[in-house]
């Protein structure tokens, strides 16, 4: 047996995985191909490259996300910590500085003595695993020869979705003669409030969103030339099974009128300083660094060519003079089918010295992600020191994900945290809000006591 554990890819699981093993003493090898070869969507040499939204969703216990990250921070995860420092203002979400949190657990890993750091593509996994430990932590953009090598190992077809990122455009170009600041709900104005008494108020507080109020004509223009704009690899993107989480906006426009408006840019919650009433439609922007320069429109992942995007995007209230510092992109998604391949360890079955992580094996998200490079890691060394397997309870959201992934299910198809996936509580409760917060305090009671 090698000296070391394995890692295949830089990326969350990756470099949660990493440390993770370096932090119980053993040593690790880190295989990340960057700067070497790049994906399609990559561009950032360092470790941990957030691609998609900078937003790591709620740090709300009674949201399944937040009650993940909690779980994870109980478990010192490295990369919620880094998140956690690197934060930038969205409210109740936890949204980091993209280049910072990248930049530190670049650091991090480099520094860390016991993980060395190998620049090359690996495409012979068969070999590796012979007389040693590896996870395989490749991301949702596997190289083409590392996806043909994990069909040999695992005997199963390649699947592939489509995910995409949406554009950041700078606050500067944002006219505020239209876009207001305010967070859903709490910028609404109350009955009792007058005009002045409500402005006075929204003024005063610090929102974490800027909001760019649409009335019906103007949403109506700009769903028709979104659904009729041109857009990258038309023909086989239509081939493809997109996955809901992370659909391009023009997909779902072209799924009727009002699903705009009932998705992303909803209006709920929301009243327009200048008319004192609610909007037909509000697109949102949230921040997207530290320093509050730039700031990327929330549910606008993209597949529209770059012209189109300035374009049709220009077309919304506040934004006619935008200017674009990083334009949406469409690209690939891998994920292995783990209900037929993994145990609830992410091991393998048809090899015990193989495990998976990230969301190669159909996790969904920044956070499911880091959970499973937490999980595989523990387990890698359980076996690299002789020891049993550590599985988390199901009423954890760590361990129902874990579940989830290694559950036969001939309908399997990437899944996020919530609630759906862990048991109900003994007693019935309506009111969903005190529901999820006693299941958030059952998870981290059971948490604690393994």
């Amino acid at each position: 047996m090698k000296d070391y554990i394995a890692v295949i890819g830089g990326g969350l699981a990756g470099c949660e995985a990493a440390y993770q093993i370096a932090k119980r003493g053993i040593k690790v090898k880190l295989y990340e191909m960057k700067p070497k070869k790049f994906t399609e969507a990559h561009s950032n040499k360092n470790f941990a490259e957030i691609v998609c939204s900078n937003s790591f969703k709620s740090n709300l216990h009674t949201n399944a996300c937040g009650l993940l990250k909690e779980e994870l921070r109980y478990l010192d995860s490295l990369l919620i910590k880094t998140a956690d420092e690197t934060q930038v203002p969205a409210g109740q979400a936890l949204a980091v500085d993209r280049e910072k949190f990248s930049e530190k657990i670049t650091k991090l890993i480099n520094e860390n003595p016991l993980i060395e750091v190998v620049n090359e593509e690996i495409t012979d996994i068969s070999k590796m695993s012979k007389d040693g430990i590896v996870i395989i932590a490749t991301g949702p953009l596997t190289s083409k020869g590392m996806t043909e090598e994990i069909a040999k190992i695992t005997g199963q077809d390649k699947l592939y979705f489509y995910d995409a990122a949406a554009p950041i455009i700078t606050k500067e170009s944002i006219d505020f003669n239209i876009a207001f600041w305010g967070d859903r709900y709490e910028q609404e104005k109350k009955k009792e409030e007058t005009i002045e008494q409500w402005k006075d108020r929204i003024n005063a507080q610090k929102a974490s969103y800027i909001n760019l109020p649409m009335n019906q004509e103007e949403y109506e223009r700009f769903c028709n030339e979104l659904i009729n704009a041109e857009v990258v690899m038309l023909h086989e993107f239509e081939k493809r099974e997109i996955f809901e989480g992370c659909m391009p906006v023009e997909v779902m426009a072209k799924r009727g009128l009002d699903t705009l408006r009932f998705g992303p840019l909803k209006p709920v919650g929301f009243d327009d300083p200048r008319t004192g009433k609610r909007p037909y439609a509000v697109v949102q922007l949230r921040q997207d660094d530290v320093e509050g320069k730039i700031f990327n429109m929330v549910g606008f992942q993209t597949n529209l060519k770059f012209g189109e995007q300035k374009r049709v995007f220009s077309l919304i209230p506040g934004l006619e003079n935008a200017e674009f510092v990083k334009y949406g992109v469409m690209h690939r998604n891998t994920y292995i089918n783990s209900t037929k391949l993994l145990d609830e360890t992410y091991n393998l079955k048809l090899n015990n010295n193989i495990f998976f992580a990230g969301q190669i094996t159909g996790v969904e998200g920044y956070v499911e992600s880091i959970s499973s490079g937490l999980v595989a890691a523990i387990n890698a060394c359980q076996k690299y020191t002789g020891n049993s397997k550590v599985t988390f309870s199901e009423t954890t959201i760590i361990g129902a994900l874990a579940k989830y992934i290694s559950t036969e299910n001939e309908k399997f198809q990437p899944m996020n945290a919530n609630f759906g996936i862990i048991p109900a509580l003994n007693e019935k409760i309506k009111d969903k809000k005190i529901k999820y917060g006693k299941l958030a305090d059952r998870a981290l009671e059971d948490l604690k006591k393994q």
